[in-house]
């Protein structure tokens, strides 16, 4: 599903405009984004959760040149657990 996708059904299930519905979509997504890049963790009940994980520093290969070794630097990445909820559903 895309975005636009998304959109149309929040607008269909809400029966709400397509403009409003991509108002809305916007809004959870810049939720989420801001609360991730302030570092908190966002936990929707039944449906998953987001967070920010630290990756450590490793090494790794040149992938254009495989013989040569290279460092990796640490870095944060967002991370999305799927919630029981979710998996019932999926599974």
């Amino acid at each position: 599903m895309t975005k636009v996708e998304l959109i149309n059904e929040v607008a269909a299930s809400a029966n709400v405009t397509k403009k409003a519905a991509a108002d809305a979509v916007a809004a959870v997504f810049a939720s989420i984004e801001k609360a991730l890049a302030a570092g908190d963790k966002v936990q929707l009940v039944g449906f998953g959760s987001f967070e920010v994980r630290e990756r450590a520093a490793r090494t790794g290969r040149d992938p254009r040149n495989p013989d040569k070794v290279i460092q990796i630097p640490a870095k944060k990445v967002p991370v999305f657990r799927p919630g029981k909820g979710l998996k019932d559903k999926v599974c």
